[in-house]
């Protein structure tokens, strides 16, 4: 396999900066490139939260003065580099003082809201990646990009660069992680962002009902376009609901759309070297998976019972993940006989609801409204099923762990979940979880009845853990196929 130069861009990396699960790929998935002996380079802006003593950062010479032309606006970057943890790739981090020293990567955390300059950061931000990439005297046959933050990149490229001959060879992906962020803003800010006057016009690449949409012009203009599943690919392309309104536009592109699986980095989610279990465990020693339950229940101070079903959720607390079908459905739920816990942060509405709803069930349902990784792992260690109602769910991840866990996943059959858990059949116990088709409290209610049904067979019970731990979702098969992409994405006129 011949070695590509791969310039990976994300508006967030784990660890350095966090929201949610795009950057645990951003980390990830260049990992996993570099270890197929590919030479890959990562991007990002730097946020204030990044210690530069702490994860060893240094300057580069050659990018002390970053000059970026927006809009007619120069503005100067600077560049530092370190090394991603505990691997070969370069991370830059890419400075520009009056965009990105401030609190918070999109939010204003004081206020809660969008930093209401948010286009104009992260435009500059694409554009301070080609100037970067060309001081760095480094061509590379991909720039992959992620979401609306990076999603002018191909724009510019086939634009501003075209008769560039540094570019000459460089094709773009972009990867689509969620369509529900898709960078929308007032028309207005197109000329500021280097946006042509005929790309805003009605029917134009980046006009979108009126307003300028980041992430459609970079659908439109990226050489090759991923998702991070073979459902969600189908589901964005053929549905409104799914797609946000970019259905049709993303049916255009249909031949260049692929879904890809996002993997997971087994050297931290694996219950026989986790260090944060009470206890560790394999396939061959699933009884020692009852001394995570016993430290789950007393952390979240429930009463233990080997015979109480537990089920564990780990979500953000917003609609998508079907936290309303939880809350409209928890008296139905507790009336099964088991007991909850749920961690997550969201919406003031729904930790309210579930905050009375554990206080009326305070020996089934625990809930605690403050990520730690801790507690997470614990939930997917302590938890017999791990619940995922989503209503819409690009990949999904915690179903992953979970399989791996052996924590027996209830979930409904969207996106990622449908196409990474498989329906158990009650009579062979063939199978790796249990699943639901309608978006209704009636489906999941019943889904989770099946499973206690089948919890109270232990062989079958034990059957179904381990045919889920047996499972290979590791990152090296999903960067195969993104080598496959980045190929196809070379090929392209």
């Amino acid at each position: 396999m011949e070695s590509l130069k791969i310039c990976f861009v994300s508006s967030e990396v784990t660890p350095f900066a966090k929201t949610g699960g795009l950057a645990d790929v951003a980390a990830a998935l260049p990992a996993a490139l570099k270890n197929l002996e590919q030479d890959v380079r990562l991007m990002m802006p730097k946020y204030r939260m990044i210690n530069d003593r702490k994860y060893v950062l240094r300057d580069v010479i050659r990018l002390r003065e970053v000059k970026v032309n927006l809009g007619g606006t120069i503005r100067v970057a600077s560049g530092k580099t370190a090394f991603l943890p505990n691997t070969k790739v370069h991370v830059y981090f890419l400075f520009i003082p009056e965009l990105f020293d401030r609190k918070g990567i999109y939010q204003d955390p004081t206020s809660g809201k969008d930093f209401e300059d948010n286009a104009q950061r992260f435009a500059y931000f694409s554009k301070a990646v080609l100037e970067t990439l060309k001081l760095l005297y480094w061509q590379p046959d991909i720039i992959h990009c992620n979401e609306w933050q990076t999603a002018l990149i191909p724009y510019y490229l086939k634009k501003d660069y075209a008769g560039d001959e540094f570019f000459e060879g460089t094709k773009t992906v972009l990867t689509l992680h969620n369509l529900a962020y898709q960078g929308i803003f007032p028309a207005e800010l197109a000329a500021q962002l280097d946006i042509a006057e005929a790309d805003i016009q009605p029917g134009g690449a980046f006009e979108f009902n009126g307003q300028l949409n980041l992430l459609k012009g970079g659908i439109l203009y990226a050489d090759v376009l991923s998702t991070v599943s073979e459902r969600y690919a189908d589901e964005i392309t053929s549905s409104d609901e799914y797609g946000f309104g970019l259905a049709s536009v993303l049916q255009k592109r249909k031949k260049d759309l692929f879904g890809i699986l996002n993997g997971v980095d087994y050297t931290v989610w694996n219950p026989e070297t986790d260090r944060y279990l009470a206890a560790k465990y394999d396939a061959k020693t699933l009884d020692k998976k009852e001394e995570n339950k016993k430290a789950l229940c007393q952390q979240f101070k429930l009463p233990f019972n080997a015979e109480t079903p537990l089920i564990g959720m780990i979500n953000r607390l917003v609609e998508q993940k079907g936290i309303d079908l939880v809350i409209n459905g928890m008296d139905a739920i507790m009336k099964l006989g088991v007991q909850m816990v749920i961690l997550g942060t969201g919406e003031e509405n729904y930790q309210k609801a579930l905050k009375e709803l554990a206080a009326k069930y305070p020996n089934q349902l625990a809930v605690h409204f403050k990520f730690d990784e801790k507690t997470a792992h614990l939930i997917e260690g302590g938890a017999d099923m791990f619940l995922m109602p989503s209503r819409f769910e690009p990949c999904g991840l915690n179903q992953l762990y979970s399989l791996k866990y052996g924590t027996v996943p209830i979930v409904r059959e969207t996106g990622g979940l449908a196409d990474t858990v498989e329906n158990v059949d009650p009579q062979t116990g063939k199978g790796t979880g249990f699943t639901f088709q309608e978006y209704t409290v009636e489906a999941m209610v019943t889904a989770i009845q099946r499973a206690i049904e089948v919890f109270k067979d232990r062989t079958i019970w034990s059957k179904i853990q381990k045919a889920g731990m047996r499972k290979d979702f590791s990152w090296e098969n999903s960067a195969k196929k993104y080598l496959k992409l980045y190929e196809r994405a070379k090929k392209k006129k």
